[in-house]
């Protein structure tokens, strides 16, 4: 998270978003085996439908009647799984420690290296636009450290510092091929994950206020909240101190009562009312992992999810996805692909931005799908993206593509198997995260970065 997303989000507190007309918000068939396959889902258009034999609106999915979606804040896939010992990560040696380097700049390289604290630094990677583009390095992936970000970059955790998460990861479907929908930060990302595009937006802004007018127009076609609503399909955004709906103000107006605390969700995991869609956001200044936060809290709020969505009545028919809205300038080895612009719209570049287009995916980041129905342990290669999770909710409803870019998403149903008896029809036991109190990370608390011996004379 930037300091511009951090002051935003820090401002936005639940009161005086919701101000106005919307301050009550707080009160508040399988159709063929075809559609699971390989990632499956793609090849359509705009406005069309995954099955246009069908009306919009039917279920094809039956057996799910609860899609919970968590996006947690600015890590890769090498920082967070790359020791995760199966799915593509991290390029291990003999003795099981990572060979992966950037170079510094200074004729030396900095291997990836296991960070010194769980205390993510105050000095982070940037993650803008120009930054992600440059560590992209033209697919080299190979400018991490030198486009300015420290050697944070390159750090990682393992599942010493995030049990939960590892063992959430190693137990459920994971894919190693999902990418972020922009090759920049948090919310043109985050706009993908509602919309299919971001209208052109490339960065953050410091304050919701600066967004200018033409960026802060809803898309064409709408947004997933619009296409559900139109259908009578329920849905809320769970958050704390942000809601993702608001990257399209409109959606605050149209929709106050599906804007809900934190708190509800457990309440409604607990007592069987979640809705059909959930958009869970984290608490930006305590528990999303970003910068000056304990990432421990952050396996802490993800278990809390998941514990809450496995123990509920609705476990049986529930589909919940994890996963993180970019890469926080750290470290991934996987190149991005090619990707379907989502429309006409082009960047809103400024005279000092890198040149560059929506055709391109981002960085690739962690997503794991926990089901009944889940393949226990499977890895996912089918490439995907944020948009992939819009082209699951249209799958699963027969709902129209908003964009060329979920149209053509894969739908991540190679990751569940609705074909026998589900495997987790008794939700499993999973390592339980780590005791931590309160975030106390203060700046000076991370540790020496880089460790002096990730400091190498060549790669590899």
């Amino acid at each position: 998270m930037t300091g511009g997303e951090r002051l935003m989000k820090a401002k936005f507190t639940r009161r005086s978003l919701l101000g106005g007309a919307v301050a009550g918000a707080g009160g508040m068939a399988l159709s063929s085996c075809s559609l699971f396959g390989g990632g499956g889902g793609g090849g359509g258009a705009p406005n069309t439908l995954p099955n246009p034999s069908l009306p919009e609106g039917t279920d094809t999915i039956p057996q799910i009647e609860h899609i919970v979606i968590l996006m947690s804040e600015n890590r890769a896939y090498d920082h967070i799984l790359g020791m995760l010992g199966h799915g593509d990560g991290l390029t291990l040696n003999s003795s099981g420690q990572p060979t992966n380097t950037n170079p510094n700049g200074n004729g030396q390289y900095i291997r990836s290296f296991h960070m010194p604290s769980e205390c993510r630094s105050y000095t982070v990677p940037g993650n803008s636009w120009n930054l992600t583009h440059e560590a992209y390095d033209g697919g080299k992936m190979n400018g991490f450290v030198t486009n300015g970000n420290t050697a944070a970059s390159m750090g990682y955790y393992d599942s010493e510092d995030i049990p939960f998460t590892y063992s959430f990861a190693g137990t459920f479907a994971i894919c190693d091929r999902y990418f972020c929908s922009v090759l920049g930060p948090t919310f043109p990302n985050r706009r993908y994950l509602i919309a299919g595009t971001s209208m052109g937006l490339i960065d953050d802004f410091t304050t919701f206020y600066d967004i200018p007018s033409d960026l802060a127009a809803s898309p064409p076609n709408g947004t997933i909240f619009d296409i559900l609503n139109k259908n009578g399909i329920s849905f809320k955004n769970y958050f704390s101190t942000f809601p993702t709906m608001a990257l399209y103000p409109e959606l605050l107006t149209k929709y106050p009562l599906n804007l809900a605390n934190i708190l509800s969700f457990y309440s409604d995991a607990k007592s069987g009312n979640l809705p059909a869609v959930s958009l869970v956001d984290t608490d930006y200044l305590t528990n999303s992992e970003g910068e000056g936060q304990d990432i421990q809290v952050g396996d802490g709020f993800l278990a809390s999810v998941v514990n809450a969505v496995m123990a509920g009545p609705g476990w049986g028919k529930t589909l919940l996805v994890w996963t993180y809205d970019e890469g926080g300038g750290y470290y991934d080895h996987v190149a991005p692909p090619a990707a379907p612009e989502p429309d006409n719209i082009q960047p809103s570049l400024s005279s000092s931005d890198v040149a560059g287009s929506f055709n391109i995916y981002g960085i690739r980041v962690p997503l794991v799908i926990a089901s009944p129905y889940a393949k226990p342990g499977y890895v996912s290669h089918a490439v995907s993206d944020h948009t992939s999770i819009l082209r699951m909710i249209e799958t699963k409803w027969n709902l129209p593509a908003l964009t060329n870019r979920d149209a053509a998403a894969s739908n991540l149903l190679d990751m569940v198997d609705f074909t026998g008896s589900p495997a987790f029809a008794t939700a499993p036991s999973l390592a339980s995260p780590p005791s931590i109190l309160s975030n106390a990370c203060l700046p000076g608390t991370e540790g020496t970065i880089p460790p002096p011996s990730a400091v190498v004379s060549s790669p590899g």
